[in-house]
């Protein structure tokens, strides 16, 4: 008697399945649609430099050519941190600022200091994000027309960001 009881136990027990078939399906969706995003994430992705403040004395052997791109409300100012501007785009009204000769004036420092990569890129107050761009893609590279290809030329690739200097005037 004790035999036909344990063997009705057993009976009644249904051996339970897993469909897993709805689990495999979001897998062979989500895994390739995450991998293609992890690519352009890390292609999006720029490297800068903050610059440290100093309050060391300079030698003056020691000054040498250090390029900043100051982005003001109205004007872009290319110079050199020890000896002043060396260029000044006005912004005309209501239009944007004048990138290309931007462009042709880092392409001019470059030739004249080749060996250089790092320049600072000094912003006030109120400047739009895509000013910021626009100017960080100009010093980073040039574009040239070649025949029926487009050439590109890295300048000054090791950007570095802050804020403008004030002016006297209080602009």
């Amino acid at each position: 008697m004790s035999m036909s009881r344990r063997g009705g136990r057993y009976r009644n027990i249904d051996t339970a399945e897993l469909n897993i078939t709805a689990f495999m399906n979001l897998m062979v969706i989500l895994v390739p649609f995450l991998l293609m995003t992890a690519v352009f994430s890390r292609l999006a992705i720029l490297e800068l430099n903050l610059p440290g403040s100093s309050n060391e004395p300079v030698d003056q052997k020691e000054l040498t050519f250090q390029l900043e791109v100051i982005v003001r409300k109205f004007q872009i100012e290319v110079g050199d941190r020890n000896l002043g501007a060396l260029g000044v785009y006005p912004r005309a009204a209501d239009s944007d600022y004048d990138y290309d000769a931007l462009s042709r004036k880092l392409s001019e420092l470059k030739e004249r200091y080749p060996e250089k990569t790092d320049a600072a890129i000094l912003l006030e107050s109120d400047i739009p994000y895509d000013t910021l761009v626009q100017v960080m893609d100009r010093v980073r590279v040039s574009e040239t027309v070649e025949g029926d290809r487009v050439v590109r030329n890295d300048l000054f690739p090791d950007i570095s960001i802050g804020d403008a200097p004030v002016l006297d005037g209080g602009a």
